[in-house]
């Protein structure tokens, strides 16, 4: 049986290692939904890391044809926001 490749970036292009879509691809936005399962705000720290770095060397490739910054956003952190939180006395987010 042949390993699996992880589904991380290849930087600088910023694609999936295993399946060559724009990273995160759906593979990897589950794993990390499953890895910060009771972290989100930690999810959403690391996404903004990997945001800025994904811009610097976006744009360093090719400053004409990089990625506007909302697609920039919703590829990163646009599928990952904060759940609403429920309390008894008030009603969700």
């Amino acid at each position: 049986m042949t390993p699996t490749r992880p589904h991380t970036p290849v930087r600088p292009i910023w694609l999936c290692r295993a399946c060559a879509r724009p990273w995160p691809c759906g593979t990897a936005r589950l794993t990390l939904n499953r890895e910060y399962a009771d972290d989100r705000i930690g999810l959403c720290l690391y996404l903004s890391s990997q945001l800025h770095q994904a811009v610097a060397d976006l744009y360093r490739l090719n400053p004409d044809r990089a990625p506007e910054p909302p697609q920039l956003f919703a590829r990163f952190l646009g599928w990952a926001r904060l759940r609403p939180t429920v309390s008894a006395d008030r009603e969700p987010d």
